[in-house]
């Protein structure tokens, strides 16, 4: 079989099966500038990674988990909820404060940015939520956009944090 075939199978970029094939890590010849690759060997390097490879933890999304990352259960009037009321920690943000609570200093992605631009990122968001009725992660947007990061983007940074403090429970 070809490099493309060998990929596609082991489900890896056809640039490491030729490191593979350039290393002897799995059976290969050379014909006509082209891979040629031994399936058993392939299986076998296949086998391989899959006994190494940890086995995923899926992100489980329940009251549990939200009240365990942080979040406040709120029940009323037929609603179940959890609100994650300190969201802005899943940005990549770093804000420093003066005593007043003012910003003094903030920086997205480790580049250094207005302090404007800090509140209105802060404020692309108004309120986060796990409905526990439906299994989602629910957002309200806020009435400010930064010219740093969209509404959508600082929501999908807010969802990827959680995904992560949730696996690393």
């Amino acid at each position: 079989m070809n490099s493309t075939l060998a990929a596609v199978e082991a489900h890896v970029s056809v640039d490491t099966v030729r490191v593979w094939c350039r290393t002897g890590v799995i059976a290969a010849t050379k014909a006509a500038a082209r891979w040629v690759i031994d399936a058993t060997s392939l299986a076998a390097r296949i086998a391989i990674g899959a006994m190494k490879r940890p086995v995923k933890k899926a992100t489980a999304y329940t009251v549990e988990t939200m009240t365990a990352i942080g979040g406040s259960r709120w029940t009323r009037a037929g609603h179940d909820r959890v609100y994650i009321n300190d969201w802005a920690q899943y940005l990549p943000l770093e804000i420093n404060r003066y005593n007043t609570g003012n910003i003094s200093w903030a920086a997205w992605e480790d580049e250094t940015i207005a302090n404007r631009q800090t509140g209105l990122l802060l404020g692309s968001l108004d309120k986060v939520w796990f409905d526990a009725a439906d299994g989602k992660l629910h957002a309200r947007y806020g009435y400010t956009e930064s010219r740093i990061a969209t509404r959508e983007q600082v929501w999908a940074h807010v969802v990827a944090g959680i995904r992560a403090a949730i696996a690393a429970l």
